[in-house]
C-alpha cells in the first residue's frame, strides 16, 4: 500500500538556494518539491527542512560504552543511549567509530569491537535504533596488533570507512612535544623517566610498523571498494602519502598548506564541529573557521558532541560571508554522502530518500522538531 507525507510551508534547504513550500513523501523517498504556501499536510509554521545529516566520524558510543577508566557498560544499552542522541541532533546516517589497535596505555581487547559490531546489527534487526548506523575503523597503524583486529572484520558490510590513524610523539596531531606532554606525561601523571620510556616505545613502534600496516590496510580497503581516510595530516608529504593510498577523505589536517593541499587534490577536507563552536581546536591545532574562510572545508563531524553538528552550519552561515546555509548544510549532508558513495541521500531531491530533519532556529542554538529517516518519523 502506498504511503504518503506532506511536510508544507517549510523554508526547504535546497543544495544552491532555499524555497518555502512543501515535500511529497512517498513510500520513503522523496516524490516531489513545491513552492507556495499549502493548507495540506504537516504545517512546518516556517520552519527549516534539511536533509538528514551524515556523520562520518564519532567517538560518541566509546563513551557510552566504557564511560569511565576501566568500566563497559551493557553493549545494546550503550548502543541504544548514543543512538537517541544521535536522532535527536539530526543525524540520520553515522559512521560508528571503532577502535583498531590496542597497547598498554589503552584501546580495547580483540574482540571486543568485532562484539559491539555484532550488537550494533543486532539493535538494527531488532528495530531498537533509529538512525542507519555504519561502521568506521579507525586504525592506529603503529600498534603491533592493529592488524589482529582489523582481520575481524574482513567480511562485514557495514565497513563503508577506514582511517589510517598514527598518534606517535613529534608528528601529526603532536607535531611538538608540548602537545604530547599535556595529553600523557601530565594527564597520566608520568615521572619525566617514564615518560622518556614511553615516548621512546611509541617512536619505535611507529617506525617498525606504520609503513607496513598502512600498505596492508590500504590493500584491503582498495579490493572492498571501502572509502579510506587520512589523520592528523600536517606536511605536504603526508597528502602526498595519502594520494598514493587512494585517500578520499582528510580527517582533521593540522596545517593549513596541508588542508589545502588536500582540498586541491580532491579529497573531502573534514574537520571538528565543536571546533566550529568552541572557535578553536581543542588541541591547539588549526581553527575550522580558518579553512572555511579559504573554501578548503568540505565536511564537519560532531566528534565528541552530536548536537554540534546540526549548531556549526548555522555559526559558519551567520559568520562567514562567503558561506551560505545551503552550503554550510552540505558539508553535513550532500559532501559527507557522496565521499563514501552514499548517492541515494544528503540532499532534498526528487527520487532520494526521505531522510529530513524539521529544525527551529530564530537565533543561537537550533531546535530539532522532527526527524524521518526513509520517511518514517523516527523523532
Amino acid at each position: 500500500m502506498t504511503k504518503e507525507t506532506v511536510l508544507s510551508n517549510a523554508r526547504i534547504v535546497l543544495e544552491d538556494k532555499i524555497v518555502e513550500g512543501s515535500v511529497l513523501i512517498r513510500d520513503g523517498r522523496i516524490a516531489g518539491i513545491s513552492e507556495g504556501k499549502s493548507a495540506i499536510g504537516e504545517d512546518f509554521e516556517g520552519d527549516y527542512l534539511i536533509p538528514g545529516l551524515v556523520e562520518l566520524h564519532t567517538d560518541h558510543l566509546e563513551a557510552h560504552y566504557s564511560p569511565r577508566p576501566g568500566v563497559r557498560w551493557n553493549k545494546t544499552a550503550a548502543i541504544q543511549a548514543h543512538d537517541a542522541q544521535i536522532v535527536t541532533s539530526g543525524i540520520t546516517t553515522v559512521f560508528d567509530c571503532l577502535r583498531m589497535g590496542s597497547d598498554e596505555d589503552g584501546g580495547f581487547e580483540r574482540g571486543e569491537m568485532r562484539d559491539m559490531a555484532d550488537a550494533i546489527q543486532a539493535a538494527e534487526r531488532e528495530d531498537r535504533l533509529r538512525a542507519e548506523h555504519l561502521i568506521h575503523l579507525r586504525c592506529e597503524v603503529s600498534a603491533d596488533n592493529v592488524l589482529d583486529h582489523f582481520q575481524d572484520f574482513e567480511k562485514d558490510p557495514y565497513v563503508r570507512l577506514v582511517s589510517l590513524m598514527d598518534h606517535a610523539p613529534g608528528q601529526r596531531q603532536f607535531q611538538t612535544m608540548d602537545q604530547y606532554i599535556f595529553y600523557y606525561q601530565k594527564k597520566r601523571g608520568l615521572s619525566d623517566e617514564a615518560f622518556a620510556r614511553f615516548v621512546a616505545k611509541r617512536q619505535e613502534e611507529s617506525a617498525k610498523y606504520a609503513t607496513p600496516h598502512r600498505d596492508a590496510i590500504s590493500k584491503v580497503c582498495a579490493e572492498r571498494g571501502i572509502t579510506i581516510a587520512s589523520h592528523d595530516d600536517a606536511t605536504l608529504a603526508h597528502v602526498d602519502e595519502a594520494i598514493n593510498y587512494g585517500v578520499r577523505l582528510a580527517e582533521f589536517p593540522t596545517s593549513i598548506d596541508a588542508a589545502k593541499a588536500s582540498h586541491g587534490a580532491g579529497m573531502s577536507v573534514l574537520m571538528g564541529a565543536p571546533n566550529i563552536v568552541r572557535g578553536k581546536s581543542h588541541s591547539g591545532n588549526i581553527a575550522a573557521r580558518d579553512l572555511a574562510e579559504l573554501g578548503v572545508l568540505d565536511v564537519l563531524s560532531s566528534d565528541y558532541v552530536p548536537l554540534s553538528l546540526l549548531h556549526a552550519p548555522f555559526i559558519l552561515a551567520d559568520e562567514v560571508e562567503s558561506i551560505s546555509l545551503p552550503r554550510a548544510i552540505a558539508m553535513v549532508t550532500a559532501t559527507p554522502a557522496k565521499t563514501v558513495s552514499l548517492n541515494d541521500r544528503g540532499r532534498i531531491a526528487e527520487g532520494l530518500r526521505a531522510d529530513l530533519v524539521r529544525v527551529r532556529r530564530d537565533h543561537g542554538v537550533p531546535v530539532t522538531r522532527a526527524v524521518w529517516r526513509e520517511g518514517r518519523r523516527v523523532a
